[in-house]
């Protein structure tokens, strides 16, 4: 058999490396992505600040792949053949290769078993003016953007150190934006970082951002209990940025950005700017543009894929209002509903709805953010439908017997600002379950016991941790199956 995954990121490189090890010589293992490199994205923001360099976060794939007998291609999958063609009744994909020494080149591959773990298109044109790129605003979301943006920010660290004032934005360059996480601990890394140089002082800091309350984060919110009392996400976030002297506007869904200028409307309709010299907005996110082709080379690609490009995956996907949303239209086992041997994991999976309410302006403008499904949950999604297909390969059967649904999934978040031993602090925060289940939890959508939030030295040891913990796993060391997901 011969299982191919596209994409290398924290699911499929999981997802990859677990069915080798679950199946062995007898079976191909076949990795195609167009990144020579594996990145432990939650550490970019490190890189964003000057506290880590690009090769602490990165590493060759190819190396690992061949010590533990993985194929790898450096490609981009183009299409997808899940019925083969008029050739050939075996599904194939089809991929333009991105290795320097054959950039250009098609070719394509049949398989028993496809993952699509492509993750997702950094959408920055979504909004004019975002991005590092053809834009105006810095980014953290690959290691090259965070080495961009470290650059800029010393820059200005010395524009301040000379005497200047400056403006700092950060927060979502989109209504629709997800990754809040990532955009807000960049916020107090930087504010760390502006402390430890002395010049705080002198910086105007601005979270702006699509989240209907402060800490929303696409969770639809939450509720912690803390000291006896029940704290809302909005109490908790606003909470930390009155602490750090740092303002905030949310509802809101950035229009355009100028060389200055960072304009926005909001869901009350109001229409204005704030000027910059320094801001890191998120990206929309979209799926990567795959097509799909039928066995008569009809196109499909509207069949398997939501309109966004994400992968249609076993979820409800029917329309239905906000009151009706149930955690049972969330997917449990991310195989395509069209095609047996075919998977989404990770942000490569269409969601069946947001989390957080869908809310939009006069205008029609949708100002509220998609689901978040990186990291943790990402991982669990490349375990689980690693041990699903090495089971059915095993067991010659079409039993899906792993399941990992996002409303029976848990998710650690820890935001942390520095990475010395005893100079950093962090925001350490568990959602059980990720999408709230208001059947089982009828008050707050979710179990107290399991949902926290604590600020402290902590938090950001473990943070450290985690980072080489994981990179020790990712790097497949002696004993890696055994740090868990």
């Amino acid at each position: 058999m011969r299982i191919i995954i596209m994409g290398a990121g924290i699911s499929g490189h999981t997802a990859a490396t677990l069915l080798k090890k679950y199946l062995g010589k007898k079976h191909e293992v076949v990795v195609i992505s167009p990144n020579a490199n594996w990145n432990w994205i939650p550490s970019n923001i490190w890189v964003g600040v000057g506290a880590m360099k690009p090769k602490e976060v990165t590493f060759a794939l190819k190396p690992i792949y061949d010590k533990t007998k993985i194929q790898f291609i450096q490609a981009k999958v183009t299409h997808l053949y899940p019925e083969g063609d008029k050739t050939s009744e075996q599904a194939f994909v089809e991929y333009e290769s991105t290795a320097p020494e054959t950039k250009g080149q098609i070719n394509r591959i049949s398989y028993d078993y496809c993952i699509n773990a492509t993750g997702p298109k950094l959408n920055f044109s979504a909004t004019p003016g975002l991005g590092p790129e053809e834009g105006n605003t810095v980014s953290v979301c690959t290691y090259l953007h965070a080495e961009e943006a470290n650059e800029k920010l010393q820059i200005h660290i010395q524009r301040m150190k000379n005497g200047e004032s400056l403006n700092f934005v950060f927060g979502t360059g989109h209504g629709m934006c997800t990754c809040q996480g990532a955009a807000f601990e960049y916020l107090f890394n930087v504010d760390h970082e502006l402390r430890k140089a002395g010049i705080r002082e002198k910086a105007k800091i601005l979270w702006i951002s699509n989240e209907y309350e402060l800490g929303d984060f696409g969770m639809g919110g939450m509720h912690l209990e803390q000291g006896g009392y029940i704290t809302s996400n909005k109490i908790f976030a606003e909470s930390l940025f009155v602490e750090r002297g740092i303002q905030w506007k949310t509802r809101a869904h950035v229009t355009k950005i100028e060389k200055d200028k960072i304009f926005y409307t909001t869901l009350e309709g109001e229409n204005g700017f704030v000027r910059y010299d320094f801001s890191m907005l998120i990206p929309p996110f979209s799926g990567v543009g795959l097509k799909a082709i039928g066995k008569n080379g009809e196109d499909i690609t509207s069949t398997l894929f939501a309109a966004n490009g994400m992968m249609k995956v076993d979820a409800n996907y029917e329309s239905k209002p906000y009151e009706h949303w149930d955690s049972k239209d969330w997917p449990s086992t991310y195989q395509s509903p069209f095609y047996a041997n075919l998977f989404g994991i990770g942000i490569a999976f269409a969601p069946p709805h947001p989390i957080s309410k869908v809310m939009k302006n006069s205008d029609g403008i949708q100002i509220s953010p998609t689901p978040p499904r990186t990291g943790m949950p990402s991982a669990i999604m490349g375990k689980v439908v690693a041990q699903n297909i090495s089971h059915q390969i095993k067991s010659k059967t079409k039993e899906l017997k792993h399941k990992a649904s996002m409303a029976e999934m848990g998710a650690a978040c820890i935001a942390s600002a520095g990475n010395g031993i005893f100079s950093g602090t962090a925001v350490s925060m568990t959602v059980y379950p990720i999408v709230p289940d208001f059947k089982k939890y009828p008050k707050w959508g979710r179990s107290l016991t399991y949902t926290t939030g604590e600020i402290g030295l902590a938090g950001h040891w473990i943070k450290m941790v985690l980072h080489y913990m994981f990179m020790y796993k990712a790097k497949c060391k002696p004993g890696w199956w055994l740090i868990p997901e």
